[in-house]
């Protein structure tokens, strides 16, 4: 294989990932739909597990036409799932559904931290807070990639991902700096999520071979900018920050918890009893 071919594998596993922290939060959040504290809560909520879907929709039409620029050799072997496997053999084009819908568990590429159960709205809110506070940073710098179709999604979501920090980071300071009950459900929700956050800035072959390309983000760069704005958010809710935690890390590379086998399964059910249906 030659290195514009692994570079050409690389964006898409690159891509991949992207979409599916997005498509797996995303439908971690939208689980609270119809179930919020409050009216007004239940509609925010709603509204960022669509953001989210709609960047991971956006992500993953950018990922299929870039699979399906690859040569039938370089396809082979790419996704474990049997399902795009069978598609493949036949030289069929895969699309943003199929990205979705078909793969396997090994085949996604998400961070931990957004397979993790909504439990309750302080946990609920622990990983939105600490996964946004991330992703901020990550789409202010994926603006300036040399793909310009990256850059342009990254141009895009960060209006919606601006919003969704904000709304994390008061939620946060509004229970850590509440009630004793409120304060000691945030810090517990902070402790048991911290031990995910790790994996958001260490880099994956995907990201070290696009940071090389001028395409990707220095996670890096950006760990920095991370801790400066939890520790100033988390500072102001009245909490603290746990200390000495082992970080667990391998979603980018396949390997998830049990947890994300439970979510494909209701995400992925109705497409997998009924393969090609249309409304």
């Amino acid at each position: 294989m030659t290195n514009s071919k692994n570079m050409s594998i690389q964006k898409l596993l690159y891509t991949l990932q992207i979409a599916d922290n997005a498509l797996i939060l995303g439908h971690r959040i939208s689980e609270w739909c119809g179930h919020g504290p409050v009216l007004e809560q239940d509609i925010a909520i709603t509204n960022t597990a669509l953001d989210h879907l709609g960047q991971a929709r956006s992500l993953y039409q950018y990922a299929a036409t870039q699979f399906n620029a690859l040569n039938q050799e370089e396809k082979k072997g790419l996704f474990v799932s049997s399902a795009l496997q069978s598609l493949i053999a036949q030289g069929k084009l895969l699309d943003e559904d199929d990205l979705a819908y078909l793969r396997d568990g090994w085949d996604f590429r998400n961070v931990w931290l957004v397979e993790q159960p909504n439990k309750d709205w302080a946990y609920t809110v622990a990983r939105s807070f600490l996964y946004d506070c991330f992703n901020y940073f990550f789409y202010t710098e994926l603006r300036n990639s040399k793909d310009e179709t990256l850059a342009a999604i990254a141009e895009k979501s960060l209006k919606e991902v601006t919003y969704h920090i904000r709304w994390s980071s008061e939620w946060v300071i509004r229970l850590g700096d509440g009630t004793e009950e409120s304060h000691k459900r945030m810090q517990q929700a902070i402790n048991d999520r911290w031990a995910y956050t790790g994996e958001l800035v260490k880099m994956s072959e995907a990201d070290t071979a696009m940071l090389a390309e001028g395409v990707g983000v220095d996670l890096n760069a950006i760990a920095s900018q991370w801790q400066e704005r939890v520790a100033s958010v988390i500072e102001e809710a009245t909490l603290t920050i746990p200390q000495d935690t082992w970080m667990q890390e391998g979603g980018k590379e396949g390997r998830h918890t049990e947890h994300l086998g439970y979510i494909l399964a209701e995400l992925q059910f109705m497409q997998r009893a009924y393969p090609n249906m249309e409304w």
